[in-house]
């Protein structure tokens, strides 16, 4: 019985070092391949980054840009106020007549964003759907109210919540790009 296992083992041993060499000989092959390829990613790092990536290259590439008053430091700080809204906002949601009441808390990090962001972002909204954006900010919080005068979109406001009729719209490339060129805020 001994006999037999010894040739199996020595078979098992070899397929298994060859196969591992082939894996190691492939892989190597592959990531040679990888160097030279002349195929690039698209995001040169997390959503923020390429943010200010894409702008510095529009930036760069507009003979017309006035560099003295270029400020990507302004736009890092309405991106770093975009994370902090969606990742940390405290939000509490009223289903009303034709709409949403949205009370958002000005606590912390993602208050002081929501401070700056909802009432730039509510007269914006009113304007690219034809809904009614009404923001009231008090000391501890912003009450948001979404409604659709013609009743008709009541469902699609509802669903959006506040996190989706912040993010609705095609206004931020813009707002970014003026931001970075230091002509606007809102």
């Amino acid at each position: 019985m001994k006999v037999l296992y010894l040739p199996c083992l020595i078979l098992t041993w070899t397929l298994a070092t060859a196969s591992t060499t082939s894996a190691q000989h492939s892989d190597h092959q592959n990531h040679g391949s990888m160097h030279s390829t002349t195929t690039m990613p698209t995001e040169p790092g997390d959503a923020s980054f390429a943010a200010i990536s894409e702008i510095v290259k529009i930036l760069t590439q507009d003979p017309d840009t006035d560099w003295e008053r270029v400020d990507i430091d302004a736009l890092r700080v309405h991106l770093v106020d975009m994370t902090q809204l969606i990742l940390g906002a405290s939000v509490e949601t009223e289903e009303i007549p034709n709409g949403l009441r949205m009370t958002i808390s000005r606590s912390g990090r993602p208050g002081g964003a929501a401070s700056r962001m909802v009432p730039a972002h509510g007269p914006v909204l009113a304007s690219e759907t034809g809904w009614s954006s009404i923001v009231v900010s008090n000391e501890r919080s912003i009450t948001w109210t979404v409604t659709d005068p013609e009743d008709g979109d009541v469902s699609q406001i509802r669903s959006l919540g506040f996190f989706g009729l912040m993010a609705t719209g095609d206004h931020h490339r813009a707002h970014h790009i003026a931001i970075a060129k230091g002509v606007s805020t809102h």
